[in-house]
């Protein structure tokens, strides 16, 4: 997979929202709220171009029977893929336009975690600056290697996402 990173897209609102559509249509009463997360749903942050989509369920073994209905509409089922209890997918494989992940409504740490994370960096723009450059500066250097991309950004994701959940506790 090439890591490129680039400018803020209006284009991605539109892009989440389309396909926002079509997993409620998919998933009806299961779904309890669908959000978008990442770089790509915070203005003005340098991104990876690829809309990632958290799905607050009521069942996430529902979600599992839906395998069949996720691949149609062109995702990779991936399973928990390293957090337990997420369901995770992909879409347009080394192209990847789209990832969900999905977590039963109850598994409120992690997504508080994503929810404070994209809301600290939109009221945060001096580290979203920082945050885009950093990711630039990555993909530069591990422009083929996604794992040196990730282990890259990862002090800076763990301790940008203690202080949004800080932050998220204080302005509640």
């Amino acid at each position: 997979m090439q890591i490129t990173v680039v400018d803020y897209d209006s284009k991605w609102e539109t892009m989440y929202l389309k396909e926002e559509l079509a997993l409620k249509e998919m998933l009806q009463e299961d779904l309890i709220s669908s959000f978008h997360i990442g770089s790509t749903s915070v203005s003005g942050l340098k991104a990876k171009p690829i809309i990632d989509i958290l799905l607050v369920v009521n069942d996430i073994a529902g979600v599992d029977t839906l395998s069949s209905s996720f691949e149609k509409l062109g995702y990779e089922v991936m399973g928990e893929f390293g957090i337990k209890g997420r369901r995770y997918f992909r879409k347009g494989g080394d192209n990847r336009t789209h990832q969900i992940h999905a977590f039963q409504f109850d598994q409120v740490q992690d997504i508080e975690r994503h929810l404070s994370f994209r809301d600290y960096l939109r009221q945060n723009p001096q580290v979203c600056v920082a945050y885009g450059d950093l990711k630039r500066e990555l993909a530069a250097k591990y422009p083929n290697d996604i794992e040196g991309y990730g282990d890259g950004k990862d002090d800076f994701v763990k301790k940008v996402e203690q202080e949004a959940l800080k932050w998220h506790w204080k302005t509640r």
